[in-house]
């Protein structure tokens, strides 16, 4: 399942996440946890030393090589520098799986040994001295929202990714891709103002919200987010002595969280297994190509100078059986920085 933790600034968004892929790998679940947030904070909250997080790969610095290798052989796609955030996948395309190995991971993600086992985690990356002023958050998420275009998850297989705070992400498709979204929501006006917001933006696309209530006190707080959000709270957290020593970089072995956050974290995991049942790949894809023909038209097609709605494959439909062979030879991450021409490549086929 691919599964989003959204919520305001300061909400508590990349703790929850951190701890329920803690609760993941506990669980002996494969997991991929992705930082998509401005802020990079998730490897530190999943335990990295600051030097460690600050050493992990930015997606968007591999860019080049994630659109080659997952170009493939598709042949609607003539070169890997006409392939766009949006671009979807095609005959031909190379896709990704949690579990495998593949130039992707060996070049963005690295592995974090928790209690339970190992996740592979990917950062998007911070912005560097020469994207201020001149880049955005989306530049950055850019590669984010290319893999997940291109990944096929099983049941009982997790994407968790921890996206920016607010509702920047409605700004590209991503907010559509996953499963199932979890808002952090504190039991305030402004804890629950995002939540109105991402509500109404996600009404027409089918997106699946579910509240976290964090920072609850008490009775009082849990009533308010009831009547705030109704029956789109799932569960409420309190105070954590367990949090409170892992965010002072001491944590104690996860199976000491307290038995109420344990509890909460396993209704997550629930909530996200039960939304495997309502998959639908046909509106997944859809969705994708919906906003893969507004970037092309809006500034796409003006930036690689190429009519990108010829990318769509029409008779693509993104499913798990997709995926059961690659398209092509395995080229290794190494290859795929200075990609050698292939003669044999056929030509993109007119829109």
């Amino acid at each position: 399942m691919k599964i989003a933790f959204v919520g305001k600034g300061g909400s508590g968004k990349t703790t929850l996440s951190s701890l329920f892929i803690r609760h993941l790998a506990a669980n002996e679940a494969p997991v991929v946890a992705v930082d998509a947030d401005i802020n990079q904070h998730l490897g530190a909250a999943l335990g990295l030393a600051e030097d460690e997080a600050a050493a992990l790969p930015a997606l968007g610095a591999h860019l080049p090589l994630i659109k080659e290798y997952l170009r493939g052989s598709n042949p609607r796609i003539a070169s890997a520098d006409t392939m766009i955030k949006t671009t979807p996948p095609g005959a031909g395309s190379r896709l990704l799986r949690v579990t495998e190995d593949n130039p992707v991971y060996e070049a963005c993600a690295r592995t974090v040994l928790l209690d339970g086992g190992p996740v592979r985690l990917m950062a998007t990356g911070p912005f560097t001295e020469s994207d201020l002023g001149v880049a955005c958050y989306h530049s950055k998420v850019g590669a984010v929202e290319l893999c997940l275009n291109h990944l096929v998850d099983g049941p009982d297989e997790y994407v968790v990714v921890d996206m920016t705070a607010g509702s920047d992400s409605f700004a590209s498709g991503m907010f559509t891709r996953f499963d199932v979204t979890f808002l952090v929501a504190e039991p305030t006006r402004k804890g629950v103002s995002v939540y109105r917001q991402y509500k109404e933006y996600a009404r027409d696309f089918g997106v699946v919200l579910k509240v976290i209530g964090n920072k609850v006190q008490g009775a009082d707080d849990i009533e308010f987010l009831q009547d705030e959000v109704g029956e789109d709270l799932l569960v409420t957290v309190g105070h954590s002595d367990w949090v409170r020593a892992m965010e002072k970089g001491r944590p104690a072995a996860f199976e000491l969280l307290e038995a109420s956050s344990r509890l909460a974290l396993q209704a997550l995991q629930d909530a996200a297994d039960d939304s495997y049942a309502h998959r639908d790949w046909d509106r997944y894809t859809r969705q994708m190509v919906h906003f893969h023909l507004r970037n092309a038209e809006s500034w796409g097609n003006a930036k690689t100078g190429a009519d990108l709605a010829a990318q769509v494959d029409p008779g693509f439909v993104l499913r798990e059986s997709a995926a059961d062979g690659p398209a092509d030879p395995e080229p290794s991450a190494a290859e795929l920085v200075s990609p050698r021409p292939n003669p044999l490549r056929p030509a993109p086929q007119p829109a």
